[in-house]
C-alpha cells in the first residue's frame, strides 16, 4: 500500500468523457463497476450537477483506486488531494 500520509483523497470521475472500456472495472472491481449505458460508475459516488462523480476514499482504498486510474485510456479517473484540490492523477 502506497503511504499517503493519511491525506485526505477523493475520486473525481469524469463521467460524460468515460468511453466504456470497463479497464477500471477490471483492475478494481470493489470499486468500479459498468452501468447498463456502458459507462463505467465508481461504486458508492455521488453524481454532480455536471455529471462528474466523486468519492471520498480511504488510505486502503488509495491503491486500488489508482490502478483503476493509471488504467483508464482516456484518463477520466482522477485522484485528487482534498485540502489542496491537487490531482495526484
Amino acid at each position: 500500500m502506497v503511504n499517503i500520509d493519511s491525506m485526505a483523497i477523493k475520486i473525481e470521475h469524469d463521467r460524460p468523457g468515460c468511453i466504456g472500456c470497463s479497464a477500471c472495472a477490471g483492475v478494481s472491481p470493489d470499486h468500479w463497476e459498468m452501468n447498463a449505458d456502458g459507462k463505467s460508475d465508481v461504486i458508492g459516488g455521488t453524481k454532480r450537477d455536471d455529471e462528474w462523480e466523486e468519492k471520498d476514499i480511504s488510505d486502503a482504498d488509495y491503491d486500488a483506486n489508482m490502478q483503476a486510474a493509471q488504467s483508464c485510456p482516456v484518463n477520466v479517473i482522477h485522484l485528487v488531494k482534498k485540502e489542496t484540490g491537487e490531482r495526484i492523477i
